[in-house]
C-alpha cells in the first residue's frame, strides 16, 4: 500500500520542520517495506490564493489516488493511542486497497465536502496545530506506526 501525505502550502526548504519531516520520511522507507508498505510520498499543493476552502478541497480531491483510504486531518476526529493508530494502518493495509492517503487543508481547515468522504477523521487532539507542524507529528506518527508493526524498539510507552 502506497502511503500519501496531501497538504495545502509548502514546508520551506530551510525550515526546521521540513529537515524534521523529511527525516521521518526516510525512516519510513527504510522499514516500511516487509510491512506491506510502500513508502511515504509528499504532495504539496498551492490552490490559487483567496480561493477558499472549498477551492483547497477541489484541489486536494483531485490528487487523491483513485480508490485511496482517505484519513482527514481535523481537530475534531478521532484521537489514538499509537499502539492503536499503528493497529488502524495495519487494518487499512490489510484491506487490499492499494492507497492511503492523509490530507490536511489549509488555514481554515477542510472543507465539509472532503472531511465527510473521508474513510477516518484523526485528531492530534483538541488544540489546532499549524499545517507544518501537522504534517511534521504525522510522518512522525507513521514511521513509529511502522516501527510498533514490526516490532522495532523505538516506541516505548
Amino acid at each position: 500500500m502506497n502511503v500519501h501525505i496531501l497538504a495545502i502550502g509548502r514546508l520551506p526548504a530551510r525550515a526546521a520542520e521540513r529537515t524534521i519531516f523529511d527525516d521521518y520520511v526516510r525512516r519510513f522507507g527504510q522499514i516500511c517495506r516487509p510491512l506491506g508498505l510502500r513508502g511515504l510520498s509528499e504532495h504539496e499543493l498551492e490552490p490559487k490564493r483567496g480561493t477558499g476552502k472549498a477551492a483547497e478541497a477541489e484541489v486536494l480531491a483531485k490528487r487523491l489516488p483513485d480508490g485511496a483510504i482517505i484519513v482527514a486531518l481535523d481537530e475534531r476526529g478521532q484521537q489514538f493511542s499509537s499502539p492503536d493508530f499503528a493497529a488502524k494502518i495495519a487494518g487499512f493495509r490489510d484491506q487490499g486497497r492499494g492507497d492511503l492517503a492523509f490530507v490536511i487543508g489549509g488555514a481554515d481547515g477542510l472543507d465539509p465536502s472532503l472531511r465527510d468522504r473521508a474513510d477516518l477523521i484523526l485528531s492530534f487532539g483538541a488544540m489546532v496545530w499549524p499545517h507544518m507542524l501537522a504534517r511534521m507529528m504525522l510522518a512522525e506518527q507513521l514511521y513509529r506506526a511502522a516501527t510498533i508493526l514490526s516490532g522495532a524498539p523505538y516506541h516505548r510507552a
